[in-house]
């Protein structure tokens, strides 16, 4: 088993670059995500999000140092994958096997793998043990793959946007199942996904990237206190202006400015405001950086 402590970073990236012919997908990233966390990264579409977890788990080259529970994800890949468990957004369990007989390869491959445990889990469910994969609907090959994930002894799980496609319901439970059955302060998550409010209660950190660079790296607890809205009242704007906003926009013909480490105070005189949710503080960081 690999040793991994408090002192050891579960992955920690120095330079971590990627590149598609000229098209640089990953810029000279480096972080850090300690053990015990729930972090979410967070992008548009094309930002790096995939290929930063394809390098996390080893399934593409890269230049930098990437170093993933004390191992090297290109090199160590079979020691790796002892620790490591992974859902990504599209089907990934073989469509002509049984459900009963993906249980039985994962268990015959894998020595972490509690198949008691995913018996139990799918009983919960309406999935039929003998039925094809391909005939799982989406929402049941999602339940059978998490009964997987949870009956394993790992110690990282990567998500790339799981929920993807599924009606919110599941969706909620999906998220429910994974705080109350699998995290605890020994296991890691990382989650990509565009349904940012449904997650932003579960994250302990943050990560914000877009064209292949880390814009922010935060704790939730931190990050949710720094940022604030104002719906700026009429004659105020240029008072607004004056404490330098991160982005502006406007809200039912009013300006509203964003702010980030400014007393609210302070800023109580310029008009209505409000704590930012996780969506609108990325809208804000993004459309901050490209202004």
């Amino acid at each position: 088993m690999t040793d991994t402590t408090d002192s050891l970073p579960v992955i920690r990236a120095r330079n971590l670059s990627k590149s598609f012919g000229k098209f640089r997908a990953l810029k000279d990233v480096s972080f850090e995500v300690p053990l015990g966390r729930i972090v979410g990264v967070i992008g548009a579409n094309g930002a790096g999000k995939t290929t930063l977890l394809n390098s996390i788990l080893g399934l593409g080259s890269y230049e930098g140092d990437l170093s993933v529970l004390g191992l090297n994800p290109s090199r160590q890949r079979g020691r790796l994958m002892r620790d490591v468990c992974f859902i990504a957004d599209i089907a990934t369990l073989p469509k002509w096997m049984k459900v009963e007989e993906v249980l039985d390869y994962v268990q015959s491959v894998h020595p972490r793998f509690n198949r008691s445990k995913a018996l139990d889990f799918l009983a919960r469910t309406n999935i039929p043990r003998g039925r094809l994969i391909r005939a799982l609907s989406k929402g049941m090959t999602v339940q059978l793959h998490l009964a997987i994930v949870m009956s394993t002894d790992a110690k990282l799980l990567v998500l790339d946007e799981p929920t993807l496609g599924l009606d919110i319901l599941f969706r909620k439970q999906f998220y429910q199942s994974l705080l109350e059955e699998y995290f605890d302060e020994t296991r890691t998550v990382i989650i990509t996904t565009h349904q940012v409010g449904e997650i932003e209660h579960i994250l302990t950190d943050v990560m914000f990237i877009k064209d292949g660079r880390i814009l922010l790296e935060a704790n939730m607890d931190e990050l949710t206190g720094q940022y604030t809205e104002v719906m700026v009242a009429p004659g105020k704007e240029q008072e607004a202006m004056a404490l330098g906003p991160i982005s502006t926009g406007t809200t039912f013909g009013k300006t509203t400015c964003v702010y980030k480490d400014i007393d609210r105070e302070k800023l109580a005189g310029l008009g209505e405001i409000r704590r930012l949710g996780l969506a609108d503080i990325f809208v804000a960081t993004i459309t901050g950086e490209e202004q």
